[in-house]
């Protein structure tokens, strides 16, 4: 998600990334949001019915039926988008995937329905270990490049010396009302982290 935050600044100019970190406050107060209206679901109702419940109990059984079926929709939308993203980022590592993207997402959509038809026990564990190698894989990262930093061996990319110039800004509404659509494509578009 904040690559595509960067994607939507970068249609004003390389000057508009600097609404980008606050573009990712706004992401995670939504985030911490969620988090605690979820806290505040499981701790009404422990049972773990989920959203289905909350909305039988409380809105009567057509809204649990809609929410149940709004619930298939966005996880399979949530795989789509999950896959799609993981095959564009292998295949900048991998140059088999880079070429055939298409049937790499598919069949890692194979493999994850495969594992969860399995079982809770069989797929939870076999999820867990690329979990925490990811985990792990971002510590090491971040630790490298701090080591790096602090011993001062840290390249740096040529445009880092390069300024921007500022120019005459335009004066109209519709330079603001395009700048306000550019602002919420962005903050939408990091959003789809949640």
């Amino acid at each position: 998600a904040p690559d595509e935050i960067f994607i939507m600044l970068s249609i004003a100019g390389a000057s508009f990334y600097i609404w980008s970190w606050k573009i990712g406050i706004a992401v995670a107060l939504v985030m911490t949001a969620v988090v605690a209206s979820y806290r505040q679901t499981v701790h009404a109702y422990p049972s773990g019915g989920g959203d289905y419940e909350v909305a039988t109990v409380n809105l009567g059984k057509t809204a649990g039926t809609t929410v149940a079926s709004a619930l298939l929709v966005d996880y399979v939308l949530t795989v789509a988008v999950s896959i799609s993203s993981a095959a564009q980022y292998a295949g900048s590592a991998v140059p088999w995937i880079h070429d055939h993207r298409a049937t790499a997402a598919s069949l890692m959509v194979v493999l994850l329905m495969s594992m969860n038809l399995r079982g809770i026990r069989e797929s939870g564990t076999f999820f867990a270990v690329p979990t925490y190698a990811f985990m792990v894989a971002i510590l090491a990262m971040c630790g490298y490049g701090l080591v790096r930093l602090l011993a001062g061996t840290l390249p740096q990319v040529e445009s880092a010396d390069l300024t921007i110039e500022p120019q005459a800004g335009y004066e109209g509404t519709l330079a603001t009302v395009a700048l306000l659509f550019l602002l919420a494509r962005a903050f939408s578009s990091g959003c789809a982290a949640l």
